[in-house]
C-alpha cells in the first residue's frame, strides 16, 4: 500500500472499510495546532472553520461523552456547561453518549449513539455535522471511521488528548478555555451573518 500526504479525510460514505487516516499518512497535530481534513494547520484556522461548519449546517449536533457528563473530577462540569453554551450559540443539538456499552436488542438512534451503529443515529436524525466532545479516544477513533465509512457526516473531535485523525476537523489539548474561545468566534461570525 502507498501512503500519500494528500490524502484527505472528507465525508463519505467512503465504503465498508475506510482506510484508517494514520495509515494514509495523517498525522496528529503539534500542541497548538489542529487538523482540517488531514492537514495540519493553526488552531485560529481550525476554530474559524468549525464555525462556519456549524452555522451553515442543517442539522448539527454534539454527542457529549463519559468525560464531561459525568462530574468525575473537579473541572468537568465548567466544561460541560461550556460546551453546552457553545452548542447554543451555535444552534446546535445535543444527543449524550453516557457510556459506550452497546445497547441490545435494538437502540433508539433519535435518543442515543450506538457504538457499534453510530451510522444509524446520523441516518435517522439526517446530521450533516457532528462534534464529539469528552469521548474517551478509543470510542472516537472507532465511530469516527464507521461514520466517515457508512455516511456523508461532517465530523468534529474536541479532544482532551492529542487529536484524532479520522475526523474532519480535530482539535487536541481541548480545556474549558478552548471551548470558550470557539464559543466567541462561533457568536462573532454570527453576528457577522454566516
Amino acid at each position: 500500500m502507498t501512503v500519500s500526504s494528500e490524502y484527505q479525510v472528507l465525508p463519505g460514505p467512503e465504503g465498508y472499510l475506510p482506510p484508517a487516516a494514520a495509515s494514509m499518512g495523517v498525522l496528529l497535530p503539534e500542541p497548538g495546532e489542529a487538523i482540517i481534513e488531514g492537514k495540519i494547520v493553526s488552531l485560529e484556522a481550525a476554530m474559524k472553520k468549525i464555525a462556519e461548519k456549524l452555522l451553515t449546517a442543517k442539522t448539527p449536533v454534539f454527542f457529549p461523552g463519559p468525560s464531561i457528563l459525568w462530574a468525575w473530577k473537579e473541572g468537568v462540569a465548567e466544561k460541560a456547561a461550556a460546551a453546552k453554551e457553545l452548542a447554543e450559540a451555535a444552534g446546535a443539538q445535543i444527543i449524550p453518549m453516557p457510556d459506550y456499552r452497546p445497547k441490545y436488542p435494538m437502540i433508539n438512534p433519535a435518543v442515543e449513539i450506538n457504538p457499534n451503529h453510530p451510522n444509524l443515529t446520523i441516518w435517522h436524525n439526517k446530521i450533516d455535522v457532528c462534534i464529539f466532545i469528552g469521548v474517551h479516544c478509543h470510542f472516537a477513533n472507532m465511530a469516527l471511521k464507521i461514520i466517515r465509512g457508512g455516511t456523508n457526516c461532517y465530523t468534529i473531535a474536541l479532544c482532551g488528548e492529542m487529536g484524532h485523525e479520522d475526523a474532519m476537523i480535530s482539535l487536541r489539548d481541548v480545556k474549558t478555555q478552548t471551548i470558550k474561545d470557539l464559543t466567541a468566534v462561533v457568536k462573532k461570525l454570527k453576528a457577522g451573518g454566516v
